[in-house]
């Protein structure tokens, strides 16, 4: 039988507790506003991931990786067709992995090569390595020795020892001083651990990069997250790179004078990364290496580190934990199957031909971006030594808001799991052949749902053209859309209210200095149940203008996209998940589509939509399977002086009222819209009370209070979730 009561109401220790309530008081005055609710919108349950599914995924790409080894033990590029990079001492540590963890003996040759063949590169330099990435190669080489012990012989591993000597000035790459620099951090200590270099010369080493040049790369409080620059705005993807190099020198011991603020440094960043994590495991859109399926194994070693190193905060690590297995979860759907390509990933979110190159980047080939996910995976294997139960992630709870600082120029909201990011700034200049990252809402992503329907992020050609979610208008007889005009436009982000169940927040678009056009209000108000949008135009100009809806058609995989008078909607045939994009307007607006541009992650089609009204407004609705139809939605969604109402819930001031949660801020709440309240509070407080069928199973408040809940009399503590009964079987 389920216990339904770990799903819903995980014990809170008291340190939990007192660190939600400090967080709070800290938040106050900063970009970050979080609350420290534990209770979720929607019914919630563990992902119960085993390790070894990790080993089935490492020894997929394993088993690929050795049809295009060669005869030195290279791993051969099928598309370059040559040794490219890292891929081979990333092969040589994973394979390494599965045989040390007792499974896929027959690779032991297929290892036992590539360490020989990488080995003897690094023996000779940087100007033997592949690519002079000899960066790259000492962490995976250093930390397989101990893989191999034991299943080869001791003048073997003597052999590649004397080889992993070779000075660090040998194998450096000049003037890498952007994350390529974290990895010699990282591999330097290893080097010492295993008694290959020197303590004093490396402990100098890393103390001089990070000094010199890697402490400025990271974020001030309260964000602490890694600026790589290789891309404006900034690139938070490789973010993950940065930290997560760093991340690991602290979690192998590193002792230097400047380890304590290294590692105070990567953990709040770390932590902040659970609040950007969308609810499916993606890590954010935007910047450099936008949209590559590696990175999403980036954030879950993060995490299964920070798992370990949280458990005197059992909340805390199994959020972590939670976390670590939404990222691996993400990653599957690009797990290939096809032939000879099967075990391997796509290298990009999206199933187009490889070939095609669709979202990549210079450096991004088959052998180094499959090796990445491998070695990266088997890391996060290492890692996870402990078992810890899994708690839900800040993603599925909702209740923050988020502002990164201006070089990533993006802001994060989320209620009750309905999470949204938008960009407040576009690429201008093309930067690794691409503009990566587009003005306007890229995401929006909803627990328990196919977050690329979203979209999942928008678009931004090297030319002209852009999608994303924002305000459109007529120009000198041609149609502009705001995703395009990173040159002319940016955006100001601002939060009104912020509640696990409910967030107001909006963004003001306008002309950057020296620039001019109409200037535009983007009001958003976000639910469990999706986000309501509200558009003016702000300025007093005599334009017409509308508002994009960015609609996935195919991402290498056609998918099923619908159209009525009020409704644009897609889907991936076969599933129950669509994206619907509902206008709120009293008579049928101008709904144009326009022609399909090509994403890092598949095709979106700019749909415009202008109605007669001077307020342009649209539900954001993704509907699952027992949802209502979209058109019913649209037709019972009425706007109301303090809010809205649908057939799916209301909102009133700060006041929710769902089909599974209810809650704000407030003395009392009507569930059923009778007009009598039918839970009270004795003092005004923020609450979230889980819902089974229109009764209360479970009820959470963030200050001690007593509350009266169908005739029983509650004394609540702050942030103590109570469970009244449990679901009833559906």
């Amino acid at each position: 039988m389920v216990n339904m009561r770990k799903f819903l109401v995980p014990v809170v220790t008291a340190a939990a507790i007192a660190a939600a309530v400090s967080l709070l008081a800290a938040a106050a005055p900063s970009p970050i506003v979080r609350t420290g609710y534990h209770l979720t919108a929607r019914p919630w349950k563990p992902l119960a991931i085993p390790s070894g599914q990790y080993l089935d995924a490492i020894e997929g790409v394993c088993r690929y990786s050795i049809r295009h080894q060669d005869a030195e033990g290279a791993i051969v590029d099928p598309f370059v067709k040559r040794e490219y990079q890292y891929a081979t001492p990333y092969f040589a540590y994973a394979a390494g992995t599965l045989i040390h963890a007792g499974r896929a003996a027959d690779l032991l040759p297929y290892g036992v090569k590539a360490m020989d063949h990488a080995t003897k590169c690094f023996a000779a330099g940087n100007s033997a390595i592949p690519d002079q990435h000899g960066n790259f190669f000492i962490a995976p080489l250093v930390g397989a020795l101990d893989l191999y012990a034991g299943h080869v012989a001791e003048s073997t591993l003597a052999a590649w020892r004397e080889r992993l000597k070779t000075p660090r000035r040998a194998i450096q790459a000049e003037n890498a001083t952007n994350n390529w620099e974290t990895y010699v951090m990282k591999g330097e200590w290893m080097r010492v651990l295993a008694g290959l270099a020197g303590r004093a010369d490396a402990t100098a080493a890393i103390e001089e990069a990070w000094v010199s040049r890697q402490r400025d790369r990271v974020a001030p409080e309260p964000w602490r997250l890694y600026h790589d620059r290789t891309s404006d705005p900034d690139t938070l993807s490789v973010e993950a790179v940065g930290r997560g190099n760093l991340l690991a020198l602290t979690h192998l011991g590193y002792d230097g004078p400047s380890a304590r603020e290294i590692r105070d440094a990567v953990e709040s960043g770390s932590r902040l990364t659970l609040l950007l994590q969308d609810p499916s495991g993606q890590v954010p859109a935007n910047g450099r290496t936008d949209d590559h399926v590696w990175v999403d194994v980036g954030y879950q070693l993060a995490f299964e580190v920070m798992a370990e190193r949280s458990q005197g905060d059992a909340w805390l690590a199994g959020q972590y934990r939670h976390a670590a297995m939404l990222s691996f979860q993400s990653i599957a759907r690009w797990r290939r199957t096809d032939g000879p390509w099967a075990g391997s990933y796509f290298v990009t979110k999206n199933h187009f031909d490889p070939g095609e190159r669709v979202g990549y980047q210079p450096a991004s080939q088959y052998s180094n971006y499959n090796g990445s996910l491998m070695f990266h995976l088997a890391e996060a294997y290492h890692a996870r030594a402990s078992e810890i139960e899994e708690r839900p992630a800040p993603s599925e709870i909702g209740g923050y808001t988020a502002e990164m600082d201006s070089l990533f120029a993006s802001a994060f909201a989320n209620a009750g799991g309905m999470q949204m990011q938008v960009n407040l700034r576009g690429q201008t200049a093309v930067t690794h052949e691409n503009r990566w990252t587009p003005l306007g809402v890229v995401r929006f992503a909803r627990a328990g749902w196919d977050t690329r329907l979203g979209p999942s992020d928008g678009s931004l050609t090297r030319d002209n053209g852009g999608v994303t979610f924002a305000p459109a208008f007529l120009e000198n007889g041609r149609w502009l859309r705001l995703a395009e005009l990173a040159a002319r436009y940016e955006g100001v982000w601002s939060e009104e209210f912020v509640h696990p169940l409910l967030v107001r927040c909006a963004v003001d678009y306008r002309p950057k200095a020296g620039q001019s056009g109409p200037t535009f209000r983007n009001e958003f108000t976000l639910t469990p149940d999706g986000v309501f949008s509200e558009v003016r135009k702000t300025s007093t100009d005599a334009v017409k203008w509308g508002v994009t809806w960015p609609l996935l058609e195919n991402d290498g995989r056609p998918l099923t996209p619908t159209q009525s008078a009020y409704v644009a909607s897609t889907g991936y045939a076969g599933s129950a998940d669509r994206q619907n994009f509902l206008a709120i307007a009293a008579s049928a607006p101008e709904v144009t589509g326009e022609a399909l541009e090509r994403s890092t992650y598949g095709d979106l089609r700019p749909v415009r939509v202008v109605t007669a009204e001077s307020v342009n407004r649209v539900f954001v609705y993704p509907s699952s399977t027992g949802d209502p139809a979209p058109d019913f939605v649209q037709a019972s969604f009425r706007v109301t002086p303090d809010g809205f109402r649908s057939s799916l819930g209301r909102v009133s001031g700060k006041l929710y009222a769902g089909r599974t949660s209810a809650g704000g801020v407030g003395r009392e709440i009507d569930l059923d819209g009778d007009g009598k309240p039918d839970v009270r509070f004795n003092l005004e407080c923020g609450f979230l009370l889980q819902l089974d069928r229109g009764k209360v199973i479970a009820i959470e408040t963030d200050r001690a209070v007593t509350a009266d809940v169908a005739g029983r009399r509650l004394t609540l503590g702050a942030h103590t979730p109570v469970l009244l009964t449990a679901p009833r079987a559906r």
